[in-house]
């Protein structure tokens, strides 16, 4: 089961976040998201666990938790959609951006 976990401190580490949920079943994987350059975390991350079971189970205790000083966010992942919206030019090639025209 994959799981989000968001509101986390920015110094929390993905060891201290593996910790937390092993404490309620096995955990396959933990990722806190981190910024490309500056590596500072994002706030959010992700744990994948072995068993929908011990998920939930995890989703249950863990949800509105405070950690490090902040309450954090446990839920189930949704899956990630590809629903954001194209820019730039309009069906028959058309551009209508707010440019100068002479």
């Amino acid at each position: 089961m994959n799981i989000y976990v968001g509101n986390l401190s920015k110094d929390l580490t993905d060891d201290e976040l593996q910790t937390l949920f092993a404490e309620h079943g096995k955990v396959k994987s933990v990722k806190i998201i981190r910024d490309l350059f500056s590596g500072e975390s994002k706030g959010f991350g992700f744990v994948e666990m072995f068993s929908n079971t011990e998920g939930q189970a995890a989703i249950t205790a863990l949800n509105i938790k405070e950690l490090k000083g902040k309450r954090i966010t446990v839920n189930e992942a949704r899956p990630k959609t590809d629903n954001r919206k194209g820019g730039g030019k309009r069906p028959g090639g058309m551009n209508r951006g707010g440019g100068r025209r002479f």
